[in-house]
């Protein structure tokens, strides 16, 4: 009898421990931190998956770097480990036509950037290229409207950011448009942001009110000029390799969750922008822009981008196309 109901134990413990293996763990990684939009967005994918495919798949979400910087991140999904993650500028270094949303005032309202998500000619001369490169492109996101901070002056016009030491994420298109302009961008990781504003290292960034206000940059910085001089999509990549380790049914799921997230994204965007005024302005004090005399300034980069990039100039075109 006992040797019975050792084996009966034994038996439970087997099998308990079996359907604990088969649930699959995809560690989502970004660079966000706690209340960015970025984390908003992924732990709802996190929570609407893990809800759907419960006892199957579990999406752990790693904010704030915990899995390295976005380039790192990039060079880990291509080999399978994290199995997924939420990017932004970095894509354009991954594929250079992705650079387009880089274009200075290309993307004018979250409607225009809708229907470029969803404009299935855009989606495959963007995309389409990316298994190849070891991940692929389940959605687009929102990371948002970027606006400059900086603890010397206010920025009006492109001509006020002369020698300005200011922090753009890595990817050659913000470096060589702030050239443009006349400041002295440097590529750094989000999570250095803070120190190196704290001690001068460097004296402003760039970057959606949601990334600013969770970072708590207004602690360490003078000045909102409200520029919105780039829309900055994000992106939910999973790795190649991952991916076509997934059976057809579960990839369906996790497709269409993030699919329906980037209404969600943009609408989370939209509300943020509102709410976080007011938590950034004081300390900080806001400035509007002569937006007019920074998209003249930008010329220089849509010329570069189209005779650059193969197909860059159509990329542009179509863009503008659906605002």
């Amino acid at each position: 009898m006992a040797v019975l109901l050792l084996a009966t134990i034994w038996a439970r413990v087997f099998h308990a421990s079996e359907a604990r293996a088969e649930v699959t763990t995809i560690r989502l990684g970004h660079i966000g931190f706690p209340g960015s939009l970025f984390d908003l967005v992924a732990q709802e994918y996190a929570r609407r998956v893990n809800a759907k495919l419960k006892g199957r798949y579990e999406v752990k979400v790693f904010h704030s770097s915990q899995l390295g910087s976005d380039e790192q991140m990039v060079k880990g999904v291509q080999l399978g480990a994290p199995e997924m993650f939420e990017p932004s500028t970095v894509m354009s270094t991954v594929e250079p036509r992705l650079g387009v949303f880089e274009m200075p005032y290309l993307i004018t309202s979250r409607a225009q950037m809708k229907k470029a998500a969803d404009n299935a000619e855009l989606q495959d001369a963007l995309f389409g290229g990316l298994p190849a490169k070891g991940m692929r492109v389940l959605a687009v996101w929102e990371n948002g409207f970027r606006h400059i901070t900086n603890s010397v002056r206010p920025i009006a016009k492109p001509e006020d950011l002369k020698d300005l030491k200011l922090r753009v994420p890595g990817g050659a298109w913000r470096v060589n448009m702030f050239k443009a302009y006349g400041a002295n961008p440097a590529p750094m990781p989000f999570g250095e942001v803070y120190s190196a504003l704290q001690s001068h290292v460097i004296d402003g960034q760039e970057n959606p009110f949601a990334q600013i206000a969770s970072a708590k940059l207004q602690e360490v910085q003078k000045f909102l000029s409200l520029t919105g001089h780039v829309y900055s999509p994000a992106y939910l990549i999973v790795s190649e390799e991952f991916w076509q380790k997934q059976p057809k049914e579960a990839q369906a799921v996790l497709a269409k969750i993030a699919l329906d997230l980037g209404d969600y994204a943009r609408a989370q965007g939209e509300l943020l922008d509102r709410q976080l005024m007011g938590k950034l302005v004081p300390p900080l004090k806001v400035n509007e822009v002569d937006k007019a005399a920074f998209i003249k300034a930008s010329a220089p980069i849509y010329e570069q981008f189209g005779k650059e990039v193969p197909g860059g100039a159509e990329l542009i075109q179509l863009i503008q196309s659906l605002r």
